[in-house]
Parts: structure tokens; sequence; C-alpha cells
């Protein structure tokens, strides 16, 4: 994989023209993934391959790279039906365009665990199937002989019956010239496949390690300065004064930008600005949210048990169901978190020439297109974004905040300039996962459940994103995503959605999203009415599975490779969760040990995994083991507290990620299977919650309903 270039501009029919020459011809295919007119004055395919006369494949991506691999996935895919070696294919990143990169939902972004299942995994392969056929009828033409009497192999076209063959970038003059076939070429059979389901090395690995890839940090046109923002520390808060005195006498200090809620120091190297910064004292005018506390929302979290909520899905008649029974309730809480990449907020800016350069990572390019523009006050055609490569996303880029910010500072400044967030700017103005209350109720008849009803109070992403336009209907269908549609077999249920804004912080998509709170409230309360029924929990989820066989098998073969069921030492303990989300299904058994003292030891984690295809085995297993790492961490320490409307926490002193002597043995067994691919990024960390706090119980005896974990109430010091 070659360094990933950031100077492509919005893409046109002339750009990419230009691009071809450059490579000095070649094949440059376009392909209609969602039905794009050919004959319309601009030809907007939604991802293209290039092919130069020396045979290197370039795919131009659409999907961020945030750590998650998916470049390597999408090149397994795309070389998999050229029949060309892997090694050839190089990825460049894609410039923002809806239009042409946004798939079948004309969104280009990288989130929800979709960048396979959201439609690429065929229209990849599509487009590998539809260049080999160009590349079969060039070489077949050449020869004067029947394309169906050659064949492919290792990036050449053959034809046996006379000892010919060709390699690809030979015959990509020609092929170029050749219109695309009307009918699409057919796809590989999977008995064939020699890439799709193959464990390979990701691609970038080795350019990381040398330093080659370029992410958002690594940016420096030209004489760039550096500028260090400072935030109102309270959500619509604005400045009252500075005094700047003492951040202008740092050495190498140039200028302090002063906007309306924000300060920024900018300085020769970012040593000068973060010294700046500290120097400044600004004296910040709250606003409307400067008494708001964690109490206080805790307090209006609970408050929404008496509030009815909007009716989000209703199977039978829960109601009757309810009432007919033995009656569990239960209530579970999750707080507000922060995403905490390892790279900070950052985003380098050049005003020149009646235009404007930006240069970071995003998950969504054309938004950070958007807001580059609308703070810059440029139309969108003078404004080009270049993105990088991610240290880390998680949702958190899925917004823009942080490029509009850089763009109104940068305005201020003349020549290009990094704006850096400090790791406590970074963690204190994030676009925080919502705090979430589960309140439970169901009914046991004759061993099963009868009737279920599932409330989730919480903040709307929804309305944020729509400018606060009230919920239709009161109702967000994200908000309950993992409780909506249940994948156990119960006759009378119903899930409702009780609104809640937390309007002194940001809410916004954590990795998880919707199915990280819903299914940390299933499984646990599926586990306590497991043992309410007075049956083992692997049993009594299998006995609400006879409709969902993949799942079963998940939560089957966990169960085994964990070795279920054989005794453990005192104060041990084993405990499952199973789930369905972003199309994969997963079980998950966490073992853990928890002393007297209240420590917790995690001693493993066993997970089996039916993601449907598998692109990449390794990177599955990959993804599963940094993913329930993710969430442990979130279960153990994360936790965002609200003090005077201020964020408490500013750095992984307080806000802490797992160490390694703390991270547990992870066993992830794969189900090999022909169903269409699901999604990997977010279902182990949806997965980590549950049965980490059913093993505690199982050690110990005690149930907590909340996360991060008590040690009080471990030591039994605290009541549960």
């Amino acid at each position: 994989m070659t360094a990933i270039p950031t100077n492509l501009a919005a893409p046109t029919r002339r750009g990419f023209l230009k691009i071809g020459a450059a490579a000095g011809g070649g094949l440059l295919l376009g392909f209609h993934l969602s039905g794009a007119d050919a004959q319309t004055p601009r030809f907007a395919p939604n991802a293209y391959i290039r092919i130069d006369r020396e045979g290197r494949i370039t795919l131009v991506m659409p999907n961020a790279e945030m750590g998650q691999g998916i470049y390597t996935a999408h090149a397994q895919l795309l070389a998999e039906e050229l029949d060309a070696p892997l090694s050839r294919v190089t990825l460049e990143i894609a410039p923002p365009s809806d239009e042409l990169y946004g798939g079948p939902r004309k969104r280009q972004s990288t989130g929800g665990s979709g960048s396979i299942r959201g439609g690429f995994y065929m229209q990849l392969r599509q487009m590998g199937a539809d260049a080999r056929a160009l590349l079969v009828l060039a070489a077949a033409r050449g020869w004067g002989v029947d394309p169906a009497s050659c064949r492919t192999s290792n990036g050449r076209v053959y034809h046996d019956a006379s000892n010919r063959s060709a390699d690809y970038g030979a015959l990509a003059d020609r092929a170029a010239g050749m219109p695309v076939p009307a009918n699409p070429a057919p796809v590989k059979d999977p008995k064939d496949f020699k890439l799709i389901g193959k464990s390979v090395h990701r691609l970038d690995s080795a350019d990381k390690v040398n330093g080659k890839l370029v992410y958002g940090m690594d940016v420096l046109p030209g004489k760039t300065k550096v500028a260090v923002p400072r935030l109102t520390p309270v959500l619509g808060g604005k400045v009252r004064a500075v005094d700047d005195s003492r951040a202008l006498a740092v050495p190498g200090v140039l200028q302090v930008v002063v906007l309306d809620d924000i300060v920024a120091v900018v300085a020769e190297n970012t040593w000068a600005a973060m010294k700046g910064e500290k120097a400044l004292v600004v004296d910040w005018d709250d606003g409307p949210h400067g008494q708001v506390s964690s109490a206080s929302l805790w307090q209006n979290m609970r408050d929404a048990d008496a509030v009815a909520g909007a009716n989000m899905a209703s199977e039978g008649d829960p109601d009757q169901a309810l009432g007919d029974g033995d009656l569990v309730e239960a209530a579970y809480e999750m707080p507000l978190l922060a995403h905490a990449p390892m790279e900070v907020n950052n985003c380098t800016v050049h005003f020149s020439g009646g235009r404007c350069d930006v240069w970071s990572g995003t998950q969504t390019q054309p938004l950070a297109q958007r807001e580059a523009a609308r703070a810059a006050e440029l139309p969108i055609d003078k404004v080009t974004f270049h993105n990088c490569l991610l240290g880390g996303g998680f949702g958190r880029r899925l917004d823009a905040d942080a490029v509009y910010d850089a763009v109104r500072i940068a305005r201020q400044v003349d020549g290009p300039v990094k704006v850096l967030w400090t790791r406590e700017e970074d963690m204190r103005h994030d676009v925080y996962r919502p705090a979430y209350r589960n309140t439970m109720r169901a009914t046991l008849k004759d061993g099963r459940i009868n009737g279920w009803a599932h409330k989730v109070a919480g903040a709307s992403i929804i309305m944020r994103l729509r400018g606060g336009a009230p919920l239709e209907g009161g109702k967000d269908g994200s908000a309950v995503e993992g409780a909506s549609e249940s994948y156990y077999d119960i006759p009378n249920r119903r899930v409702d959605y009780a609104q809640v804004e937390t309007e002194a912080v940001k809410v916004g998509w954590w990795r998880g999203v919707g199915p990280n709170n819903a299914i940390f409230a299933i499984e646990c309360f599926m586990d306590e009415l497991a043992k309410k029924a007075g049956e083992d929990p692997v049993q009594f989820r299998l006995k609400h599975l006879a409709n969902n066989p993949r799942l079963a098998a998940a939560v089957r073969l966990a169960a085994e490779k964990s070795g279920w069921g054989k005794p453990l030492g005192k104060r041990m303990g084993r405990g499952i969760s199973a789930q369905f989300a972003f199309g994969t299904y997963v079980a998950t058994v966490a073992e853990v040990e928890v002393d007297t003292g209240g420590h917790l030891h995690v001693r493993r984690f066993t997970t089996a995994v039916d993601c449907g295809v598998i692109i990449n085995p390794n990177g599955v297993v990959a993804q599963m083991e940094g993913g329930l790492i993710f969430g442990l961490t979130a279960a153990l320490y994360g936790a965002i507290d609200l003090d005077r409307g201020r964020v408490v926490q500013g750095n992984f002193n307080d806000y802490r990620a797992l160490r390694i002597n703390e991270a547990p043995d992870i066993g992830v067994h794969l189900i090999r299977s022909s169903e269409d691919p699901g999604g990997i990024g977010e279902p182990p960390v949806t997965s980590s919650h549950a049965c980490l706090l059913n093993a505690i119980d199982a050690a110990i005896g005690v149930r907590l309903r909340s996360v991060p974990l008590d040690r009080e109430i471990l030591s039994g010091r605290k009541p549960a």
C-alpha cells in the first residue's frame, strides 16, 4: 500500500481524464453502483478503478480508514474478482462527494459497521468482475479468439490453446477504448474464491511503522503556524474578557485570536502554542447551562420512569401479558461517554487566492467540506477538503465541529495554520454518547417469557443532527435500535422511548450506537429472568431462540468453548450475553474473579461470531479483540461527569483506558457462513458489558445494574 495522497480535489469528468493521463494512460473504469445515467454531462460513478500500463491497480476508497482494516478488506474484494495479486492494489482516499461515493444511500460516511454490509461487498466484486471481462475482451480481440476461450490468473489473461498470455497492464490501453458491456459480468462462485475468506496481513501495517502514511496530525503545507484553542467550558457560553499579556510574552507566540466562544493562541510551533494557551486568562460567561450537574441529569432521567414515552414497537398484547404471571422489574443505567481517540482533534487550513484548503481526518467527507465552506463563508466549490487517515474515530468524526471551528480561527491568521486541540480540550468538548436509563418489566409463564416491556430514556442524537427540530411523535428509532426488534421469541412485547435532553453537552454516535445500550439492558435482564425461572442462563436463552438458529448456534459454541458449566474457583464466575446487531450474530462469555476487596480480574472473554461471509478472518478476529477491550474499558472506567455545566474529566488520568496488565485472554471463534456479510466494528463493543455483569453475579451473587463498575459495591461496603 503506497502513501495516501491528500491533494485530491473534488472530482469532475475532466479530473478523471487528468488522473488517467497522469498515470501514463491505461484503463479507467466507472461503475454505476446506484443507477446513474451514463449520458449525463457528469459521469458519476460511486467508486472507480484505475489500471496503468505497468499493471498497477488503484482503487479510490470512499470509506475512511481509522484502524478497522477496511482498506485491506476492500482491496481483497477487488483483487478477488479481478484475479489479480493483492500486492498490486494500491488505494487512494476519495474526495468528498455524496453523488459519486455515497453508495446506494447517496451518503458518503463511514460508520454503523457499514463499510462491507452497506453494499460494497457486491459492488466492489462487480467492479472487479466487469474490469476483468473488459481485459479478457481486449486480449481476445487482439489475438482474434473467442473471449470464452480465455482465462485469467494472477493479473494476466491466458489463451491456453495458442500458448499466449498478456499482463493486465499491456491490455489497459486497448480495454480503455472499449464500451462497458450493457450487462454486468458474472461474479465468481464462492467455491472459486482465492482471496475472500483468506487471512491476509493488513496492507497498511508496514507504512504505519515507517511513518509513510499521512494522518491529519502529519500535514504541514509550507511554513505552517500552529494554533491551540481554548473553547468555552460550558456549552453555549461566551467570552466575556481576555487577558492575553502572559500568552503573548511566551517566545514563539505570534498572536491571540478571540472569537465569541473560542480563544486561540497562534505560534511558530506546537510547544509555544501550548504554553501560550496555558498562560491565557479568560473570563467566561457560562450562559444558560452553568448550573447543570450529573445529579440533575440523572434526576431527570429517573423522573422519566413516570412518563409514558413514545411507543416504538409492539407485538401481541403486552399490557394483558404483563398482568399475568410472575412479574420481574429492573432498571439499568449507562453514563455519558467520550470517544477519546488517540489522535486528538486537529485540522490544517490554508486560505489562498480566494480558496480554502482543509486537511483533516473525518468519517464524513461531504459534511466536513460543507462545514468548512460555512465557516469560510465561501462557495463549496472554493473549498477543497483533503481527507487523511484517522488515528481513531469511534463515531466522533461523524461530526465536523472541529473543522468548522478550525476554519473560523484560520480566517484570522495569515498563511497556513494547524489548529491542534489539547487532550483536555478534546475530552471536554466531545460529542458524547448519551446517558441512558432502561426500565424493564417482564412476566414469566410456564418458565418462558410471556410479557415484556422496555423503555429507553435518553437524549436524542437525531434531534441534534436535525438542528433541534422536535421529533415527530417524540420518536427516535436510533435510540431503541437493538431493542425494537427482538431476537428472542417473546409473544407480547412493547418498546418505548422517553426523550430526556442533556442540554449542557452535545450528544452523538459512539461505537455501538443504540445497541450498545439496548443489548446491555436486555442481556442483563435475561439473566435476572433466568434466575427467577430457576434455569441455567444459556439454556434459558436457547429456549427463546427456537426461531433464531444462527444466534442459537453462536450461543452453543461460545458456551462450549468457554467451558460453561465446568466448576470454577471461589469467587469466580461466568456470564453470557447474546445479540443480533449490525447484521451480525454474537455470543460472548466473560469469566471473572472478584476478591474480597472488590478488585475485579477479568480472566477471559470467549466469543462466537457469525458475521456472514468473512472477507479477512484475521481482520474479524482483530476487530473482535479490539472491540471487546474497548467495551471493557468503558464498563470498568468510562463515565463523563458534569459539574456547573462543565465536563469534569480531561485526560487519561481521570478517563482511564484499560492497561495491558488488565487485558483478559480473548478467544474468538468464527462461524463460517454463506449469508450476506454483517458488520464487525461495533458488535464486540455491544457484547462486552452484559456478560461482564452477569459473570460478577455468578461469582459473588451481586447484581449490578449500571456501569462503570462500583468497587464499593463489589467489596460489600455499599449495597447494590
